[in-house]
């Protein structure tokens, strides 16, 4: 399972340890990722997804996934996160 946000996107950094030697030894920054159950109001259903801290904050402060959704570009999103979006627009057009 990689370390990347099915929201935002956000994945892993690369970059250098320095010693008080000044030596470099590179080194991953991993996002801090969780396993969260977000709830879809229009859908009226709840979803499973792996999600970073910041994500998460992003999604409360838009007003809720389903807003996060509609508001964010697919090339950004996972697989899960894309059906879901298609699945809300059709709720929307219905």
């Amino acid at each position: 399972m990689s370390r990347v946000c099915e929201l935002t996107g956000k994945g892993r950094q690369v970059g250098n340890n320095v010693s008080h030697a000044n030596n470099k030894t590179k080194r991953t920054f991993l996002p801090n990722l969780q396993n969260v159950t977000l709830i879809s109001d229009s859908l009226g259903q709840s979803v499973k997804l792996r999600v970073s801290t910041h994500g998460l904050r992003s999604v409360e402060h838009v007003g809720g996934l389903d807003n996060w959704l509609t508001k964010t570009s697919e090339d950004k999103l996972s697989l899960k996160a894309r059906k879901l979006k298609r699945e809300l627009a059709k709720k929307a057009a219905a």
